[in-house]
């Protein structure tokens, strides 16, 4: 498996909410490229776009728009007191966005997965479905499935919360808990020698606490997810009110989690007897806040699991996780 052979031609793809991260390995190492999954709009001239092209701005032309996607777009949102628009929204393709799986396209072929010669044998990361409501993404997993097959690529999907167990739980031979904090959704895997016992996916994460937080203090969502990735932390100083509403709707979004963790277990007719005390591991861009793994276990012991917990871990590389974890299982299965 650690031969260039092996690795050549494989890729791992989380497609989230707020990012799209590819992730390959050569000579036993990972790489990963990255882009924001989010675009902005602005009026067409053709001074605008040749400097654009000139500043290697990803940008498309529409009838009359240009659109700005990419890393840039939230640059430019920024600039011009705009919100960003999203591909994807809750975790799944946008419904609101018709030319959505079209700007997705062109952002994997900005990160090099274009097709044709560069075809891959790809794993892409699929949300679990709430609790209850299993239909809600099937369509987004077969959309992206064929958006990829339509690309010249061999793809299949992995669970999102899983990936982040392939990731980071090889020293427990899989066995564990991974949750992905992301933008649009939190996912949530329990795994036993890498088989899935149950997953499902919370719909207040990143975006939640961003709209929230903007909704209480008369900002844009888009200033305040700046504020949130650039400089919040538990530990730091709350005197301003952005601050302090990210606070809180952090720790609602914390608080859900482990409620709707332990409404799983009741779920499961009897619960799995591992024989040991099991890791938790979170990773995602909302777990980067400053003293976030604290916050998460001091919660989670005021509301222990019915399964032992050996320790809660921060992923070792928290924003690339889930898209190492998808190539680990193309790597390993395809």
């Amino acid at each position: 498996m650690n031969s260039k052979t092996a690795e050549k031609g494989r890729l791992g793809l989380d497609v989230g909410t707020s990012r799209i991260v590819a992730a390959s390995r050569a000579d036993g190492d990972y790489q990963f490229r990255s882009h924001l999954n989010a675009f902005v709009t602005m009026p067409l001239t053709q001074m605008a776009a040749r400097t654009l092209a000139k500043e290697g701005v990803l940008h498309a032309v529409e009838g009359n728009e240009i659109i700005i996607y990419g890393n840039e777009a939230e640059r430019f949102a920024d600039l011009f007191h705009l919100e960003t628009r999203r591909p994807m929204s809750g975790g799944i393709i946008n419904p609101d966005e018709p030319q959505a799986l079209a700007l997705v396209r062109r952002l994997l072929e900005a990160l090099g997965a274009g097709g044709g010669e560069n075809s891959y044998r790809i794993c892409y990361s699929v949300p679990a479905a709430p609790l209850g409501r299993d239909a809600v993404v099937t369509y987004h997993e077969t959309a992206l499935g064929d958006l990829l097959s339509d690309m010249g690529h061999q793809a299949r999907p992995i669970n999102e919360g899983l990936a982040v167990i392939y990731s980071e739980l090889e020293d427990t031979n899989y066995t564990g808990i991974g949750i992905s904090f992301g933008g649009g959704l939190c996912n949530v895997c329990l795994a036993y020698l890498s088989a899935p016992l149950f997953s499902f996916s919370v719909a207040k994460a990143g975006d939640f606490i961003d709209s929230s937080a903007a909704a209480v203090t008369n900002e844009l969502a888009t200033r305040v997810r700046i504020v949130k990735e650039k400089s919040f932390g538990f530990n730091g100083n709350l005197t301003d009110k952005v601050r302090q509403a990210i606070q809180i709707y952090y720790q609602d979004m914390i608080q859900e989690v482990i409620e709707e963790l332990h409404k799983a277990f009741s779920d499961v007719r009897n619960v799995p007897k591992l024989g040991r005390a099991v890791p938790l591991v979170l990773s995602g861009g909302s777990a980067l806040a400053g003293g976030f793994r604290e916050r998460f276990e001091a919660e989670l012991k005021k509301r222990p699991l019915p399964v032992p917990i050996a320790e809660v871990r921060l992923a070792a590389d928290p924003l690339n996780a889930t898209a190492r974890g998808a190539l680990v299982a193309a790597l390993a299965e395809m």
